[in-house]
């Protein structure tokens, strides 16, 4: 396999990734941003469409597409990847984080209209599904038995209830420092 290729896959996995992380989080200040008082609220809005949509179209989507590209030039080496079951699992989770990516893109796009249709909470929760997708295809492509996946899915299963434990716990933290 070339080892350019897939250094060149890995790498814009990662600056993808790190870009849903991000967008996610600036989705979450941009809805608290539309709560503040005039003109804070008007100055800050601006702000963040400039950087989402900075975020989005100059590293995200370039990312996603130059991932796809060597991912499909590595499958073009090594066809017969593509039969092993670990494999076929990971592109499940793959084709999870393209519609990940989409449903992001539809917020992207409300919140550049003035759109404000879910929650900060939500949001935070919302971030966790790229950590999911990451967990998961990381295990997947590490362990590479079919066997150990269903350990890798226990695993990640126990993984979100911790994150949705620890995102209550933060919620309450908040709360508590508002009062």
């Amino acid at each position: 396999m070339n080892l350019y290729v897939k250094s060149l896959h890995l790498i814009f996995v990662i600056t993808w990734f790190a870009g849903l992380f991000y967008i996610v989080r600036l989705f979450v200040y941009q809805i608290e941003a539309n709560d503040k008082p005039s003109p804070e609220r008007e100055i800050l809005l601006k702000q963040y469409k400039i950087m989402t949509y900075r975020l989005w179209y100059i590293i995200t989507w370039p990312s996603a597409i130059l991932a796809s590209f060597f991912a499909f030039w590595l499958l073009y080496e090594v066809p017969d990847l593509v039969k092993a079951d670990f494999f076929q699992i990971k592109l499940v989770f793959v084709f999870l984080l393209y519609l990940y990516h989409l449903k992001c893109h539809q917020m992207y796009k409300q919140l550049q209209n003035d759109q404000f249709k879910y929650t900060s909470n939500f949001m935070r929760i919302w971030n966790e599904g790229a950590t999911i997708i990451l967990f998961a295809v990381v295990f997947l492509i590490i362990a590479q038995s079919t066997i150990n996946w269903i350990y890798g899915v226990i695993g990640i299963i126990s993984f979100s209830i911790l994150i949705m434990l620890g995102f209550k716990f933060y919620k309450r933290l908040r709360e508590k420092n508002k009062s």
